[in-house]
């Protein structure tokens, strides 16, 4: 599977580094709903995924998930409330809910309709996704 990662993101030009660990995630989610409620949603997830994927940097140490807060403009103080009270735990709660009433096993996953594909796809397998489900181009 990592290899296969590996493959589509350098023919996207997408940075990806050797991974020789996974880590718990969990707080990276809610710190990223909170990004996302501050408006920087993308530049979290954006930031989160270079550090894990491209730069190996474990994404369950809270001092590293603050350094991307940091990074991207967003207040460390609050993050580090948010953090400690948990405050956006119920919201990841029911995305992971969703994603198992969807039966989504894995990330990334897109969905459409009654549509699935699982795992990095190229644009051009995405674009027909779309076309299939009656999307016109704009």
């Amino acid at each position: 599977m990592v290899g296969q990662l590996k493959r589509t993101a350098e023919e996207h030009g997408l940075p990806f580094g050797k991974r020789t660990m996974t880590c718990n995630s969990r707080l990276a989610q809610e710190l990223g709903l909170w990004a996302e409620s501050m408006g920087k949603g993308e530049e979290f997830h954006m930031a989160a995924f270079r550090a894990y994927f491209a730069d190996g940097i474990n994404l369950a140490k809270v001092p590293h998930l603050l350094e991307i807060v940091k990074n991207i403009g967003l207040s460390v103080e609050l993050a580090e409330e948010v953090l400690a009270s948990r405050s956006f735990k119920d919201g990841v709660d029911q995305d992971w809910a969703e994603s198992r009433f969807k039966n989504v096993t894995a990330a990334p996953t897109f969905l459409m309709n009654n549509h699935k594909l699982v795992g990095a796809q190229s644009y051009e397998r995405l674009v027909r996704m779309v076309a299939e489900n009656g999307i016109k181009r704009r």
